[in-house]
């Protein structure tokens, strides 16, 4: 059954095609942070999912090659800070390639978890984790992650990446949209 709205790739073509297949897909930004004491690091992240809800586990990916990736094999724990809709300067501050280490975090309220590791204060969900396993393939390591402490904030919004660029959603704000252009809630569910 052919679709006229669907375009096929050619395997030879696929690896050039692969990043807009990436982009296409909606995925919320967080950052994961590690380390303690003087030696702590975060990066962005867009790839981070619940694995497992009994056992609880979550997981995130990360390229090999990151500041973080020895900072979590060495101490066994990480932090995923999940962003809300206004946090965008924070995605961008914990993605630039001009700060590193110490420096993403200044101006950012955070405290240490129960394992140490930095957890940013106002962010929607701040969730302190313990190495469950690390499956490294190709150029990236599969981190699972057993949630030890989780902070949640009462306001429902999230910072999304897609299609190469942040999305705000915030349920308050989008009901309020939704009323102004007489869609019943009904509808929204």
């Amino acid at each position: 059954m052919a679709r006229s709205d669907i375009h096929l790739v050619s395997e030879t073509h696929a690896a050039l095609n692969f990043r807009s297949v990436l982009q296409r897909l909606a995925g919320g930004v967080g950052v994961v942070t590690a380390g303690r004491d003087d030696t702590i690091d975060g990066v962005t992240v867009a790839s981070f999912t619940s694995l497992s809800v009994n056992p609880p586990r979550l997981l995130i990916n990360l390229h090999r090659q990151s500041s973080l990736f020895p900072l979590i094999a060495r101490d066994r724990c990480f932090g995923i800070n999940i962003l809300g809709s206004d946090q965008q300067a924070i995605a961008d501050r914990f993605s630039s390639p001009e700060l590193s280490g110490r420096q993403r975090f200044e101006g950012v309220v955070w405290s240490p978890g129960p394992t140490g590791v930095p957890l940013l204060k106002h962010a929607q969900v701040a969730v302190a984790c313990e190495v469950d396993e690390i499956i490294e393939r190709y150029t990236h390591a599969i981190i699972v992650g057993r949630p030890l402490a989780i902070e949640l904030s009462p306001r429902r919004s999230s910072l999304v990446y897609w299609n190469g660029q942040y999305v705000e959603i915030d349920r308050d704000a989008d009901l309020d949209l939704l009323a102004e252009v007489s869609i019943p809630l009904a509808h929204v569910r």
